[in-house]
């Protein structure tokens, strides 16, 4: 009943099977959490689709596929869940995948990768990490 660990394995299962793009269920926090993944250069691009009537809008999440033809998700993966939140200060963010990764954090200053909050001096929950 997560709903950000449902739209990490949508990812994930999208990946695996090579699909151009997959819809995940819209959400602000999902949008933003869309949005530094494609900063980051993980996934090609987001749009959001349908229409408001009724909670039908979802994301359109593009992947992104290197020459040979394999995912630049090689792994993505929920820490904080429902019921165990992680938290962490700016001091305690470290590198994810020796240096390949990266986390995705929630911070007061919105959603940032965890070296943007180290930068910053920022400490939040820790969402997930990807590499």
């Amino acid at each position: 009943m997560d709903p950000i660990a449902d739209m990490f394995t949508i990812i994930r299962n999208g990946c695996f099977s090579r699909k151009e793009s997959v819809l995940v269920p819209y959400s602000k926090f999902k949008m933003e959490i869309a949005k530094l993944l494609t900063k980051e250069n993980y996934i090609k691009s987001v749009a959001k689709r349908g229409r408001k009537i009724k909670n039908k809008k979802s994301i359109e999440i593009v992947l992104l596929y290197n020459e040979e033809g394999r995912s630049k998700i090689l792994k993505i993966k929920r820490a904080s869940k429902t019921s165990r939140r992680v938290y962490l200060s700016y001091k305690d963010i470290f590198d994810v995948g020796r240096g390949h990764g990266k986390m995705i954090l929630s911070t007061p200053k919105g959603v940032m990768t965890g070296k943007e909050a180290r930068k910053q001096k920022v400490g939040g929950e820790l969402i997930g990490e990807i590499w």
